[in-house]
């Protein structure tokens, strides 16, 4: 309609249309070269960038449209008030701002580190697979959520090293290790299983009252940072009046930690506090590209399948035979 309207104007402008392809679809023809230019609305456009970071925002072709319910007209309007009310209150809770953050924040990962991360899905994360999968059913966790954590570790490479000494696809230390009982970080199953227990650990010395999703992104950010360092910033939130129960009060306050005038007052001390930040949105960014390609790579698989079969029937001969009756 959009470009009908355009056309009244441009008379040359010319397009194809591909009715069976959802918005992402036209994202994904357009990363991969097979389309110039597509047309998407702004929605499908920032919940897909960090999976299509070759399809970027040209420019907008018409003006932001409000998105309603629609219902039929009746003299009951029970149904209509109540979701007003319900629109209403969820407002005022504070969850459609925290669905906002989870779906529309902007990607940490940018365009070259999304290209590369793609690259070794492909190339690295094959040869890892297994001892994930093992790991994760050991420990209860999803294994493309363990291996996110390992890929924003060490980029899953397994000599991997930094310069405070933490070394392994899980960068474990070397008392982490030890008490972990891994003999040796650079080994790939060690440092898989060992990690997974650890991250286990951790979650388990989250309090109880601190539900999910928020004692999974605070138990990576001790992973992170340290369990001492994340309480420090708990600490600190509940002083200021926020709320040490929720992941996103907790980040606002954890690059406190860096400032003199905050940590002089902790048990633990100064800390990077920045840096747990960054680590929790990257892995929660990885997982969720994780999922999507395994999704695809299933769909594939499923139609590779469903179109063998079909082959498979029509090139079977079949038997008839007479049947005698009774």
């Amino acid at each position: 309609k959009t470009l009908e309207q355009l056309q009244q104007t441009h008379p040359d402008l010319r397009w194809r249309e591909e009715a069976s392809a959802e918005m992402s679809d036209l994202l994904e023809m357009v990363h991969k070269g097979e389309a110039e230019i597509a047309l998407v609305d702004s929605t499908a456009f920032i919940t897909n960038s960090a999976i299509y970071p070759r399809a970027r925002a040209a420019f907008d072709i018409a003006d932001p449209e409000v998105v309603a319910w629609a219902f039929p007209k009746r003299k009951d309007n029970s149904l209509l008030n109540a979701a007003n009310t319900f629109l209403r209150d969820y407002g005022l809770s504070g969850k459609t701002a925290k669905l906002e953050k989870k779906y529309f924040q902007k990607a940490v990962v940018d365009e070259s580190s999304a290209l590369a991360f793609s690259k070794r899905v492909d190339e690295r994360l094959p040869k890892w697979e297994g001892y994930f999968k093992g790991a994760a059913e050991k420990h209860q966790l999803d294994w493309l959520f363990l291996a996110a954590m390992s890929y924003q570790e060490s980029l899953w490479n397994k000599d991997a090293k930094s310069f405070t000494g933490v070394r392994g696809l899980m960068m474990l230390t070397h008392k982490t290790a030890r008490d972990l009982g891994v003999k040796d970080r650079t080994d790939p199953k060690q440092s898989i299983f060992g990690g997974a227990r650890y991250f286990t650990q951790i979650r388990k010395r989250i309090p109880k009252d601190i539900h999910e999703p928020d004692r999974t992104w605070m138990a990576l950010a001790a992973y992170n940072v340290g369990f001492g360092h994340l309480e420090d910033a708990r600490v600190i939130t509940e002083a200021q009046g926020g709320d040490p129960h929720l992941w996103e009060d907790v980040k606002a306050r954890l690059p406190l930690l860096a400032k003199r005038k905050y940590y002089r007052k902790t048990k633990h001390g100064y800390a990077r506090g920045w840096e747990p930040v960054h680590y929790v949105e990257n892995i929660r960014n990885y997982h969720n590209i994780l999922i999507w390609h395994y999704e695809q790579q299933q769909k594939q698989l499923a139609t590779e399948t469903d179109a063998t079969l079909e082959q498979t029937a029509d090139q079977t001969p079949i038997k008839v035979e007479s049947v005698p009756h009774l």
